[in-house]
């Protein structure tokens, strides 16, 4: 698994959720929906994002925002604009007493909002739950961040706006897709700006050896790797492959690598049935006494209890 499509490959295994918002001045919806990740693109007029703390963006025609969970922030077209609906988890909107709104907003398929042809429109993708392994890209990302359209040309908006409207078979895979092509364009623009802090990791994908052995270690987390058997196949001696991944990555491979099968086991105990045995299998421990002990170190809880509290 490239290390950037494991940010999506969790999230979307729990659910993901697109619509298309149609406003008219004055609008504004507050969220509160403790999503890991949302992503906002400005197809028609424009809005104002404003987070609890920090500084507002402003979106026009063409911008992309992208805001990090779990923060509340409202969107509408006047910071000063009070709110006329709230979203909480799992896609439940109320009116700001706490009244539900009841489909009142509904304006057909995926879309919601005041009108289908309000002066405002935004393309809306939320990945709904978090994953361990996405984490550490979220954590890289700032709560709030935007992509302006004189450095952002999406050549998507076009499919995104015919497609999210429609009500066809396969429709909730096209768009899953759509949003994960979406994003990753989105994050490859942001984390090459000179603003932007990319993870080590990220940085180090760019380097003909280190880059090597990351694809290698995300595509078969399980193989019995050692530092020399990474070597060889990135082509340098066991030192030089050492010293470069610790000096680009900020840690040893193999610290690296026990990270990232931690992270895939925590995420298979959230999403799946999977016995302990099988998820240690397939993460590339030699037994679930193994994983336990490791994954203990490491997240303070037993695998068990971990499950637990993601029920």
């Amino acid at each position: 698994m490239d290390p950037l499509t494991g940010l999506l490959e969790g999230p979307r295994a729990r659910g993901a959720l697109m619509i298309r918002a149609c406003f008219d001045p004055p609008w504004c919806v507050r969220v509160e929906d403790r999503a890991p990740l949302t992503v906002m693109l400005m197809v028609r007029g424009e809005a104002w994002i404003s987070p609890d703390t920090g500084e507002r963006l402003r979106l026009t025609a063409g911008d992309l925002a992208i805001a990090r969970g779990p923060a509340p922030y409202t969107c509408g077209d006047d910071p000063a604009t009070e709110p006329r609906a709230v979203i909480l988890p799992g896609g439940e909107c109320t009116y700001p007493d706490g009244r539900p709104l009841n489909g009142s907003m509904d304006l057909g398929v995926r879309t919601w909002g005041d009108r289908p042809d309000g002066s405002a429109v935004l393309l809306i993708g939320t990945y709904l739950w978090p994953g361990e392994v996405g984490g550490r890209l979220l954590d890289a990302l700032p709560p709030l961040l935007s992509l302006p359209s004189d450095v952002w040309r999406c050549p998507l908006t076009p499919y995104l706006t015919d497609e999210i409207v429609r009500d066809e078979p396969g429709q909730p895979v096209v768009l899953d897709r759509l949003l994960d092509l979406l994003v990753i364009a989105a994050l490859r623009t942001w984390f090459a700006r000179p603003e932007a802090a990319a993870p080590a990791w990220y940085r180090a994908l760019g380097d003909p050896v280190v880059g090597r052995a990351l694809r290698l270690l995300h595509d078969d987390p399980a193989h019995p790797w050692t530092v020399a058997s990474l070597a060889a196949k990135a082509g340098v001696s066991r030192a030089a492959l050492a010293r470069r991944f610790g000096e680009l990555v900020g840690e040893p491979p193999m610290t690296y690598l026990t990270g990232l099968r931690l992270a895939l086991a925590a995420d298979r105990l959230r999403d799946t049935d999977d016995t302990l045995d099988a998820i240690a299998r397939r993460v590339g421990y030699g037994s679930a006494f193994a994983l336990s002990g490791a994954f203990k170190r490491v997240y303070g809880v037993s695998p068990q209890e971990h499950r637990g509290r993601a029920a």
